[in-house]
This record gives C-alpha cells, structure tokens and sequence, in this order.
C-alpha cells in the first residue's frame, strides 16, 4: 500500500511548508499522524499499541536484546554479591533446620526471596520486626558464624618467603614452582603473589634524600604501633578493607596514636598500652576486649619475625589503604570542614607511613628480631595482670612509666 501524505491544500496556509515525515500517516492504523519509525524495518506508527502490532519478529527481536543485555549486566552483579547471597542462604537454612518457623525468622521470606532475585535491600526497606530481629541477630553474634573466617596473610607459608629487590621492589616468582601436575583443576590452589599484598611498584629511596636530619631512633617504637593498628583494622575487616576504604581507614587513625593523633610513644611499653587501651575501649570492646588485644599482640610478633621484606609489604598495603579512602573522600558528600580534616590527618598518615617503608628496607635483619622479643615480654606482664586482676579492666588511665601495671583494675 501506498504511503498517504497529506497535501499542503489540506493544511491551513500558516502550515504550508515542505512535507516532513511528521506528515506521514501511520502505517499500522492508518488513522493518525506517525511520530515514530521502527529502528529494524522503517516502519512509520504513531504509538506503542501500533509499534506493538507493526510486527512481531520485530518487538520479538527487541525484547530478546533487552533481556540479553540485562542479563550480562546481571551477572557482573552476580559476581561482586554472591558472597552475601551465600550468606543469606546459610542463614535461611540454618533457620529451617534448627526448627524455626518463619515468626521466627531474622528475614522474611519475601525479603530474602528480593534478594536472592537480585533486589538491593537495605536496612531501611526491612519492616519493623525484621529490623529488630536483625539488631538482636548482630547483638548476639549469630550473624557472625555466617561469615567465612579470613586467614591473615602474615600466617600464610608463603609469607616466609617474601623477597625484595636491593631497591625495595616485590620481585616475580616463577610460576613453574606453583603450576604443577598435581595442582587441582578448579583453581583452588591460589598463586602464592596473590596471598601477599604488593610490595613497591617503584624503587624505595634512601631516607637520607627524605630527610636532612637522622631519623629518630624511636622509629622502631612507632612502627609496632602502627603494625598493631594495621592488624586490629584487617580482623576487625575479616581482611576486606577494600569494601570500606574510609572506614577501615578511620580505625586505622583510632588506633594508631602515631597515625591518628601525631602522637610520638617513647618506649614498647607506651605505644602498646595506647593501642590495648583503644582495643578494650567502648567503641570496640565488642571485639574481644584484652584477649584480643594479645592476640594481635601475636600478629604484631610473626609479622615481626617474617623480616623487612614482610613489613614492607604490609607498610605497602596500609599506603594503598589509606589513598583508597583519599579517593573515595572526594566524592563522599559530607561537610567540608569534616573532609578537610580527615583528608589532612590522611594526608600525614600517607607521609609518615612512606618514611617508614623506606626506613624499614634499610634495616639490618637483626634489628627485627630484637623487637620482636620485646614486645613477647610485654605480652607475657600483660597476660600476667589479666590472669592476676580475673580480666577485669579499665582503661582511662594512661601508663606513663614503666613501672605501672599495663591495663588498672576496675575500683
């Protein structure tokens, strides 16, 4: 059939200019003007009723390629959330499986049901009961037997092989030690480089064009708290600082008075009884108070007897923490005066932490050993108070001399 156009002697003499395809009559009712044209045939229709009617390989074919598309973008977000879909699965089961009925539950059936459908649910979409089953779930620690436990790198056997190139850099292994006949078809067998964070990209320089002063022999006192406070922030993240950049780096500042308060600790004694005192304090005492205070005092230990090349890797790993939470602080919209200032406690913590990677390199082997021991005999007077005093403890008080017990005992 016949496209008809209407004729400029149809239209009133205000409207007689060149015929446009606004002009054409629809091709599928042949009543109203087209507005539109099929993108696969060229067809002209004037609404979605006709569009639908045109032709069905046509809206057939679109809507295949819609819902490909959808699906490969889907699966990406497949990827970054199954870890929580796994969660949320266990959790289900465990409900059924303990004989709860769904009243019961910390998430409804619907809810759940969103989610595994691939819904973003937050805390604010849940109703009133499930909010405050999900406060008592957190509470109790119910949730936390959900979450795979992390093994920390420092614990891992390819720490104690860690090497660094005479300029600082991580050298590449081979992979042939790795990729053997026996190793297991799905992967499981991880490459050893990805255990251990990254050393330098580029060479370290000497501290002496760092600085024209000689470095403070406290320095070695300053690292501990530091290592410390990288420790406490890594288990408090079950190792994946990366999902809260800004959050893992305010614990980091929290915790490490070296970090955080520009705060200068002059023997062991002080820079691990700031550090134990912010771990047994209100804003993280639900992670284990003194228990696991000496058990990152154990963290701080095997980090120490790995050496250099293993200090460097976690002085390394804490820098790129640091800038990530930089990174994201940009675009966090919150006041300015709050992101100026921690952007500029960040600011000092990325200095101070890259002085200390390169005065670390230049350490003899010795040098970590020997601290490692003092920090072991810290270890064994606090363990010794906690046992003497029942673990009960206060920490308002700072230890400013040797002399004085590590944590006082509740009056």
């Amino acid at each position: 059939m016949a496209e008809t156009i209407i004729t400029s002697e149809a239209l009133p003499a205000s409207s007689q200019l060149i015929p446009s395809p606004s002009r054409i009559i629809c091709r599928v009712c042949q009543k109203q003007f087209s507005q539109y044209t099929c993108p696969r045939c060229n067809t002209r229709y004037c609404s979605l009723p006709c569009y639908k009617s045109h032709s069905l390989r046509c809206t057939e074919s679109f809507m295949r390629e819609n819902v490909e598309e959808e699906l490969r973008q889907l699966q990406h977000d497949d990827e970054t959330k199954h870890k929580m879909l796994d969660i949320l699965k266990r959790f289900h089961s465990e409900d059924e499986m303990d004989g709860m009925d769904e009243d019961d539950s910390t998430l409804s059936e619907e809810t759940i049901q969103k989610i595994l459908s691939g819904y973003q649910v937050s805390f604010d979409d849940l109703s009133a009961e499930e909010k405050k089953r999900f406060r008592r779930a957190v509470a109790s620690g119910e949730l936390s037997k959900l979450i795979e436990p992390w093994e920390p790198w420092w614990l891992k056997p390819s720490a104690r092989t860690i090497s660094l190139s005479r300029e600082g850099t991580q050298l590449i292994q081979p992979l042939a030690k790795k990729e053997t006949a026996t190793s297991p078809p799905d992967g499981s067998e991880r490459d050893l480089l990805c255990d251990i964070p990254p050393g330098p990209a580029t060479p370290l320089p000497p501290v002496s064009k760092l600085s024209s002063t000689e470095p403070s022999p406290l320095l070695a006192v300053h690292l501990l708290d530091i290592i410390y406070s990288y420790c406490f922030t890594l288990r408090l993240y079950n190792g994946d600082w990366q999902s809260d950049p800004i959050g893992s780096a305010t614990v980091v500042l929290s915790v490490s008075s070296v970090l955080g308060e520009g705060g200068l600790p002059e023997t062991v004694l002080e820079a691990l009884s700031h550090c134990l005192e912010q771990t047994c304090s209100p804003a993280f005492r639900h992670m284990g108070g003194l228990q696991f205070g000496l058990g990152l005092l154990d963290d701080s230990i095997t980090l120490l007897s790995l050496g250099g090349p293993a200090l460097v890797c976690l002085l390394c790993d804490l820098r790129r923490l640091i800038q990530a939470a930089k990174g994201e602080l940009k675009s966090e919209k919150s006041r300015k005066s709050k992101r100026l200032e921690i952007k500029s406690k960040l600011n000092l913590a990325d200095r101070k932490i890259y002085f200390i990677m390169c005065w670390v390199h230049e350490q003899p082997v010795e040098a970590w050993s020997s601290l490692s021991d003092i920090v072991k005999a810290e270890k064994g007077l606090a363990m010794e108070f906690a046992g003497n005093r029942g673990g009960t403890l206060r920490t308002e008080n700072k230890v400013e001399t040797r002399g004085k017990a590590l944590i006082e005992e509740v009056q």
